[in-house]
């Protein structure tokens, strides 16, 4: 179980120093987890038998965390790491947090964690797997088994309950029955716990290249209603076959998940979840023509991003971006029929490249035209051909306006973008031709 990691070789040396001071210290949780399954952890959490004061004066340079858990990071080579002392905890009041924590013994403290496979303990120096809870076994069989009751595990924090849908997902495996079963029935409990943790681990579920996978047992568990409940609505809700023929605005958003490369950005991932999200509440089916219609559903599923996003305490960029995407989806339609000018602003918008994947999938996942995608594609090579950038420093300015002896008013901002207009499709090219063009243009 050696690897070549460096942030394995400074870990080894905190669990050597804590063994040679006549404590008992191993690897401990997802590291132990990723070693066993051939993958390089993120970091290394040791535990130890070392009380916190002990630790602390082992170590030259250490933070007290949550010394109150028995956690000190331990700083060394520039890196931090956790290291936490064998405990029990007492009963958990706020679905998050053990009213007391009594140091304890290893077995103790692995019965204590999430799931088995989450529960392992490694010591490094001598090379010794310490399994109090089968999670080796759990692990070589791909599956997801809570410690002990799962009842008890989610009730002691409710965001376990995310955390088993975001390791199955993540890792591939099957949550066992009874931690499945316990999931389903407590899943309205998930809203006792911060808008930021379910944020964190709903993104790293979706972040994930089996994504598709995550959402439906998100849905299936009944997670998804809880945290995301204007997506219910998605199901059933009936569109137009001529231009989707893949069945319901559910049936398209999934289809269009799973049509994402496996790493995208976060706007990118929300957008296709959120683009469409409008679609219940704007369905009207023309009763002359018959077909159904979502007349305006774009405009509204932006406020209804906003709204959900922020509720999940989203950075304000990532909202932005999202807003953008859902605002301009319908937009695309219209592109080959701009006026260049247009074109380029609309190309020339930061969130273009992430708009631009949202739009391939929502067309390969409905009616399949890539026509519009390949034709800005095609814009967008010619465009970077050109000798200026896509929107190049304007030719004049509303200070040459008021020495051409024009009052300010909204003329000034309509007579600015006209003459960006047309520098932008090589009409004018000189400041010299712009205040030429001011001062000769019928009035």
């Amino acid at each position: 179980m050696q690897t070549p990691d460096p942030s394995e070789s400074i870990a080894r040396k905190i669990v050597r120093r804590l063994q040679e001071a006549g404590h008992e210290a191993v690897y401990a949780g997802g590291c132990v987890r990723d070693m066993l399954r051939g993958v390089t952890p993120h970091d290394y959490d040791v535990a130890t038998s070392a009380r916190p004061e002990a630790v602390q004066a082992l170590f030259r340079r250490t933070v007290a965390v949550g010394a109150q858990f028995g956690v000190i990071s331990v700083l060394e080579n520039g890196a931090e790491f956790q290291v936490a002392t064998f405990r029990s905890d007492g009963d958990y009041v706020d679905g998050r947090h053990p009213e007391s924590v009594h140091f304890s013994s290893a077995e103790e403290d692995a019965r204590r964690r999430d799931f088995t496979i989450n529960g392992l303990f490694y010591d490094p120096v001598q090379g010794a797997l310490r399994d109090f809870v089968g999670g080796q076994v759990d692990l070589a069989a791909g599956v997801l088994r809570a410690i002990g009751n799962p009842e008890e595990r989610f009730a002691e924090d409710r965001l376990r309950m995310l955390r088993a849908v975001r390791f199955a997902t993540v890792l591939g495996f099957e949550i066992e029955s009874g931690t499945w079963e316990a999931v389903r029935q407590h899943a309205a409990a998930i809203r006792e716990v911060s808008a930021e943790r379910i944020r964190e681990e709903l993104l790293k579920t979706l972040h994930s290249p089996n994504r598709v996978r995550g959402l439906d047992l998100l849905d299936s568990s009944g997670l998804l209603r809880e945290i995301l409940p204007e997506m219910e609505a998605l199901k059933g809700c009936e569109q137009p076959p001529q231009f989707h023929p893949e069945g319901d605005v559910w049936v398209h958003t999934r289809l269009m998940l799973s049509m994402l490369a496996p790493e995208v950005s976060t706007p990118l991932l929300f957008s296709v979840l959120l683009h469409d999200i409008a679609k219940p509440a704007t369905y009207s089916l023309d009763p002359a023509e018959g077909r159904i219609r979502f007349s305006g559903h774009e405009k509204l599923g932006a406020e209804m991003s906003e709204t959900i996003l922020s509720r999940l305490r989203f950075p304000r960029k990532d909202i932005d971006a999202t807003v953008e995407a859902v605002a301009n989806h319908m937009a695309f339609k219209d592109v080959q029929k701009m006026r260049v000018s247009r074109l380029k602003r609309f190309l020339a918008r930061p969130t273009i490249t992430d708009e631009l994947q949202l739009h391939r999938v929502d067309c390969a996942s409905s009616n399949g035209d890539l026509s519009n995608y390949e034709f800005l594609n095609a814009k967008i090579e010619a465009f970077s051909q050109e000798a200026h950038p896509l929107i190049p420093p304007p030719l004049v300015s509303g200070r040459d306006l008021l020495e051409l002896g024009m009052r300010p008013g909204p003329e000034f901002k309509v007579l600015l973008e006209e003459i960006q207009s047309r520098q932008l499709e090589g009409t004018l090219a000189t400041r010299e031709e712009a205040l030429e063009w001011l001062r000769t243009r019928p009035a």
